[in-house]
């Protein structure tokens, strides 16, 4: 097979790199925060308003004829405006403890008020390799899509978003990179291209009214027509984000509160606060969990229906039994009509009946023994 361009491999500083990141190092870098999205210098404000947050923890991910295996998942989003139109982005990838990417979906949406754009790249790792998916919606049109295959050979130490966010903060709480840290990558079209790191050194910034020092790195996405997107994060000693820059974007991220910084400039626990109503659905970060439960359940639920027909069959001759008899009361009919497969069973929790005399208070017990002359 043809070995890929040696721009896009992975460099031997990187190589190495991933062979000395320990499950004890990763385990410190898991953890959720949250930035404020504030306008760049000069821009006006009505780019202001928003917000973006990372979460990374443990989790179970498994796909049909694999076996279940222990990975991150990291999830980020963002809310805010692009040139004053509102538009919020989510992230969702399955990591490996060696920051391999089992699979990672993006999701991108500008609400214009009649023409919604939204833009999806799925890409999912298989025995040979790697399949992204590119998926553009414009309002009611048919969805566009996209799909491009890669092989082990050109994906060796490939470091998508997901696996990225981690990288930069073991990164961040080891305080240097070594030079020439290369990965490959793939751009927001769905091509390869490369990842590129490095150090701009210990810097200082306001925190509030706070002034602490932070570890800044510098990330470029270098795409293969020469255009490179970068970004400066700016660290505390924790590996948590003080501030987030992608160079000539006109907004930029900050961490604003103050009180989560100790005396050293680490991180202290985050304080409890009182509860407050929330709008779960206008909250990205819930409204994302909530999609997610959502899904799992339904496909639980999906698998158990296939798997136990009888089910169906029940559930259709209960319902035409209680449609053609129409009884006053259809709990007290449910217990009769379910009771002779209740005597095989130990009773549960019982509902309750609008009839006085209701068969669940007797329908549902084993039958008593005969008695004995």
């Amino acid at each position: 097979m043809e070995q890929p361009p040696e721009s896009q491999q992975q460099s031997p500083a990187a190589a190495e790199f991933l062979n000395h990141v320990g499950l004890e190092e990763l385990q410190c870098c898991l953890f959720a925060e949250t930035l404020e999205v504030v306008p760049a210098v000069g821009q006006p404000s009505d780019q202001a308003g928003g917000q973006w947050w990372v979460a990374a923890q443990w989790a179970p991910y498994e796909r049909a004829g694999e076996l279940l295996r222990s990975c991150i998942l990291v999830q980020a989003g963002s809310r805010g405006k692009q040139d004053g139109v509102p538009c919020c982005s989510t992230l969702k990838a399955y990591v490996t403890p060696r920051l391999e990417t089992l699979e990672q979906e993006e999701q991108e949406r500008l609400e214009l008020s009649e023409h919604p754009i939204e833009r999806r790249t799925h890409m999912v790792s298989h025995q040979h390799g790697m399949t992204v998916t590119k998926t553009l919606q414009e309002g009611e049109a048919e969805p566009q899509r996209q799909n491009f295959s890669y092989s082990q050979a050109e994906l060796q130490g490939l470091l998508p978003e997901g696996a990225n966010l981690l990288l930069l903060r073991v990164l961040a709480r080891r305080q240097a990179v070594p030079p020439n840290l290369i990965f490959p990558a793939i751009d927001t079209e769905g091509h390869l291209c490369t990842s590129s790191y490095r150090t701009l050194g210990i810097q200082q910034q306001a925190v509030g009214s706070a002034e602490v020092e932070v570890f800044v790195i510098e990330r470029a996405l270098n795409a293969g027509t020469g255009v490179s997107t970068t970004w400066h994060n700016s660290f505390l000693p924790s590996g948590r984000l003080a501030r987030r820059v992608q160079v000539g974007h006109p907004t930029l991220m900050l961490l604003q509160d103050e009180s989560v910084l100790d005396e050293k400039g680490g991180v202290e626990p985050q304080p409890r606060f009182p509860k407050q109503a929330l709008d779960w659905e206008e909250d990205l970060q819930l409204y994302s969990w909530f999609l997610d439960r959502k899904e799992e359940l339904r496909a639980s639920h999906a698998a158990y229906v296939r798997e136990h027909p009888e089910i169906q069959e029940l559930l259709a001759d209960f319902l035409q039994a209680l449609l053609l008899q129409q009884p006053h009361d259809p709990v007290s009919f449910a217990a009769q009509f379910f009771a002779p497969f209740g005597r095989r069973w130990s009773p549960g929790p019982r509902f309750a009946s609008s009839g006085d005399d209701s068969p669940l208070s007797c329908s549902l017990h084993h039958e008593p023994p005969a008695n004995k002359e």
